[in-house]
């Protein structure tokens, strides 16, 4: 029962957290409209294309404003995010979430009453756009530390890619509430999400259980010795299937008094040794960097190039987020099966940078492909990215050479997504800045960092295939 109420509630958690980051997407297509297809110009006064435009985005400077406002929030999340691991280690969890959920919605809320208040100079929502990207680091880490507290590493692959489709849920959520005032009165579409995301930052102070030890259960399995495994430096496959048997850990107290034990929180630099955290943190800063790229600039890719309304545009951009859930859970499940994460995340890299090729050129042709493209590129964009901020975060962060001390969870599960979010800030700034010379370059930017995020899991793609092949010739008697 408490497992339950940790994976539906911190499900509900993050849900928010990208529901209040989906809407700024949604109403930028509105802040700077093709106003002569709204009709006659009412000011009289006035001979402006731009008449209709939100002030300070009703300049021809209007995309690198966007990006502006996307990086001031992706920037603050990455230097944030390094931090927040850290004091996430040391603080209460649910005083932690909670309070930078409430927070979140605060500034998000007020970021919407710009449009109510008549504000119309950049620095505010410049301002609106740092606070929020800096309290929301609160929610990542601690979601994470709290599942991988209560869930063992046996199918957390799968368990943690079904869950992880709270990310797809919220932006699908957050583009559907965004939406329904974007042509009318915008500035609800962030003053909603904000109430929400407050909301439920108050339930979580109330029902949240950070370790299981809180109430009388025992610690879960984190990882798997086999008598085979003498190599230090193991990566987090443990040598492919042995790792996923189910055999008994020595490192697991059967005393819960000794589990409880609150050990040393691991140093920064501490958590940068575990085998593997280097890696995946460069490999998720090239992943990171697509799918926000699309998750900031996909309705209005939509809106100049299908030529759809800013509703219809924002409806159809959530495909991408239904086909994130299918590929976080298959990238989940294969990754279990196989017991080899990196390995996983390379295929699915590789089979991506074409398909991103395809949408751009054929995805446009009619409203079947378009839905069809766009699953299969959400599917094959996330699910390494899902892979690698649940599963492969929570597996590093209870590695074996930590032997047993769990208390680095939170700090690596921080340093991989921190370093993710810097891509995650490059990628809409690039795109900002790219989009003018034409959408096909933006696509090959994309493409290239595919590309250079499959290969900096070389190394422990290899250590994988090694491992399988030493485990099929033990299997085999040789």
């Amino acid at each position: 029962r408490y497992r339950g109420l940790t994976l539906v509630l911190t499900f509900i958690c993050y849900t928010s957290y990208h529901l209040s980051r989906k809407p700024i997407s949604i109403v930028k297509s509105q802040l700077h409209p093709n106003c002569s297809a709204l009709g006659l110009n009412p000011r009289n006064d006035s001979n402006s294309s731009t008449w209709c435009s939100w002030a300070p985005f009703d300049g021809d400077d209007y995309k690198e404003l966007f990006g502006a406002l996307d990086n001031a929030f992706l920037v603050a999340y990455a230097i944030g995010m390094f931090i927040s691991g850290i004091f996430g280690e040391r603080l209460p969890l649910r005083y932690y979430l909670s309070g930078g959920m409430v927070l979140s919605g605060l500034f998000t809320m007020l970021f919407g009453l710009g449009y109510f208040w008549d504000i119309h100079v950049l620095w505010y929502f410049i301002v609106m756009q740092v606070c929020n990207g800096l309290v929301q680091t609160t929610g990542w880490p601690s979601v994470v530390t709290c599942v991988g507290n209560w869930f063992g590493k046996g199918k957390r692959g799968l368990i943690m890619g079904i869950w992880n489709s709270h990310t797809s849920v919220g932006n699908i959520l957050g583009s559907l509430i965004a939406g329904v005032w974007v042509s009318s009165a915008w500035g609800l579409s962030f003053i909603v999400p904000g109430i929400v995301i407050a909301a439920v930052g108050i339930i979580c102070f109330f029902f949240l259980v950070e370790y299981p030890e809180d109430v009388g259960c025992s610690p879960p399995l984190h990882h798997v010795m086999t008598s085979n495994e003498k190599d230090p430096e193991a990566i987090i496959s443990n040598e492919g299937p042995p790792s996923i048997s189910g055999q008994s850990s020595t490192n697991r107290s059967d005393n819960p008094k000794e589990a409880a034990e609150e050990p040393e929180a691991i140093s920064f630099l501490g958590a940068l040794r575990i085998p593997g955290v280097v890696e995946f943190s460069l490999c998720l800063l090239f992943a990171k960097l697509v799918s926000y790229t699309f998750l900031y600039w996909l309705p209005l890719y939509i809106v100049n190039i299908a030529h759809f309304g800013a509703k219809e545009a924002g409806d159809l951009s959530t495909l991408f987020d239904v086909g994130g859930i299918l590929g976080g859970i298959f990238a989940g499940l294969i990754s279990d099966y196989a017991g080899s994460r990196a390995t996983t995340c390379c295929m699915m890299l590789v089979v991506a940078a074409p398909m991103l090729f395809l949408y751009n050129h054929i995805g446009q042709n009619g409203i079947g492909t378009s839905i069809a493209m766009l699953i299969v590129c959400g599917a094959l964009v996330n699910g390494p990215y899902a892979l690698i901020t649940t599963a492969v975060s929570a597996d590093l962060g209870t590695h074996e050479s930590l032997k047993g001390n769990a208390k680095a969870l939170s700090t690596v599960t921080a340093i991989i997504d921190g370093t993710g979010s810097i891509g995650a800030a490059l990628g809409p700034l690039l795109a900002g800045l790219i989009s003018p010379t034409g959408w096909n370059n933006v696509f090959y930017m994309l493409i290239a960092a595919d590309i250079l995020a499959c290969l900096l899991l070389t190394r422990v793609v290899v250590k994988e295939v090694r491992g399988w092949c030493g485990y099929m010739a033990r299997k085999r008697g040789y």
